[in-house]
């Protein structure tokens, strides 16, 4: 479904269905604005809906012992689309074409929750910014009682005669705390728009593969230089992907990302073979928390592989606009060969007029020069100290493996930060980040 725009790359329309959807939000504002201080229904007062179960602390136990029954989840999941479009084929339309993305996110849900059911705190905080992350995707509270039928229809066709009604209560409220937690997130952000529209202003092809886009919003976009936030593209409509910011925010609402194209036929495609100066993205919320404190450490370490220069970027920005001090940064950039270092001139010149901070290229290839590791490039430069704090960015792999060497060099995992990135591959094959991965539907 493309956005209709004018001839200065304004929206002029979109479906009625988004259309509806801010409405509701409007309307909802509004109630809240005129009656912020509306009184609360009486305890004794009859509740507008039945009470959610709570989760059991042993819900996580009994989950566990019968997995079996329920994986693949490829297979559960498969079930649950099928029951829930032929239930309500109009839902088909709200999601990509493509299902195999959709299909994988999900999978990674189930697997983190089956994970982490016995650490409901933890849960709530990821589900909370899914939640507010998912507002661009028109998801309401009916959706999610839609979702909840279908995947009961799913699980009992998955486990068959072995499935009992202990089990099933067990995964219900887990389902329940998790999306209470969507619902908690979605209502927090009510003040704010879904998503943003933005104008491609630059479109650089940097290599074959690669493209550094620039994009222009409307109204400011709220982010910290560190934080992601999802693109959807007209050519793949309901296909969201996130990416992070390259810049610190600036004043003139330009944001920056820097996109691989992984592949051909997905978003990461359209954005760097398909879309050029003039066209209208769409920019979901910012989230992630590999941000910068207001009490900056002195020794920081930035770890970036591949496009994970782009939060790298951002951080060196950020960074610039603070005092010095005695601060000492080091960015360990990795590439396959030296033409892959495709901000080269910008960081060689960035790195020149900052004498507190050192560039330092590795190259995967150890005939090109380089050694021929970068997980493990702060420790062999001895520069990993106990009070040091640590930002990797990157393939999943490459994240997994570089704080792994960070705390073999005896650095503490809570001054290592990245973002999610899902289960090891022997758990889930193909793994990645399962918050900053995509923002799918359910």
């Amino acid at each position: 479904m493309p956005h209709r725009t004018d001839g200065r790359g304004n929206p002029t329309g979109d479906s009625d269905y988004y259309a509806l959807l801010a409405r509701h939000d409007a309307m909802r504002l509004r109630r809240q604005l005129l009656a912020p201080d509306r009184p609360q229904a009486p305890a004794s007062a009859a509740p507008l809906a039945p009470p959610r179960p709570a989760l059991h602390m042993d819900d996580h136990d009994l989950i566990a012992r019968q997995l079996s029954l329920v994986t693949p989840f490829e297979d559960l999941i498969a079930h649950l689309y099928d029951v829930m479009f032929r239930r309500h084929p109009y839902l088909r339309s709200l999601f990509p074409e493509s299902m195999a993305f959709q299909r994988e996110h999900l999978a990674r849900m189930f697997h983190y929750l089956t994970e982490n059911a016995d650490s409901p705190d933890e849960v709530t905080a990821t589900f909370t910014r899914l939640g507010r992350d998912h507002r661009k995707l028109g998801v309401r509270p009916v959706h999610y009682d839609t979702f909840e039928d279908a995947l009961r229809e799913a699980l009992r066709l998955q486990a068959g005669r072995q499935w009992t009604p202990e089990l099933e209560g067990a995964w219900v409220r887990m389902l329940r705390h998790a999306v209470d937690a969507m619902v908690a997130g979605a209502e927090a952000a009510l003040t704010e728009p879904p998503y943003w529209h933005a104008v491609v202003v630059g479109h650089e092809l940097r290599r074959p593969d690669l493209a550094v886009l620039r994009v222009k919003t409307h109204e400011p976009y709220p982010y910290r230089a560190g934080q992601y936030g999802a693109l959807e593209s007209p050519a793949l409509p309901h296909a969201w992907r996130h990416y992070s910011m390259a810049c610190a925010p600036r004043p003139d609402n330009v944001v920056e990302f820097h996109v691989r194209r992984t592949g051909p036929g997905g978003v990461s495609d359209a954005l760097v073979a398909r879309t050029g100066v003039g066209d209208v993205l769409r920019l979901g919320p910012a989230t992630g928390t590999m941000t910068i404190d207001d009490d900056l450490p002195t020794e920081l370490l930035l770890v970036a592989g591949g496009t994970g220069l782009a939060p790298a970027k951002a951080l060196l920005e950020e960074l610039a606009t603070r005092r010095p001090g005695h601060r000492r940064v080091r960015l360990f950039l990795g590439a396959r060969e030296a033409a892959d270092l495709y901000d080269g001139a910008w960081l060689a010149e960035f790195e020149r007029r900052r004498p507190w901070l050192r560039v330092v290229p590795v190259l995967e290839d150890p005939a090109a020069g380089g050694p021929a590791a970068l997980p493990g490039a702060p420790a062999r430069h001895g520069v990993v100290r106990p009070d040091s704090t640590a930002y990797v960015s990157g393939p999943p792999a490459m994240v997994r493996a570089t704080a792994a060497a960070l705390r073999a060099a005896g650095l503490d995992a809570g001054r290592i930060l990245h973002d999610p990135v899902g289960p090891e591959p022997a758990a889930l094959p193909a793994a990645s980040s399962v918050s900053s991965t995509s923002a799918a539907r359910w």
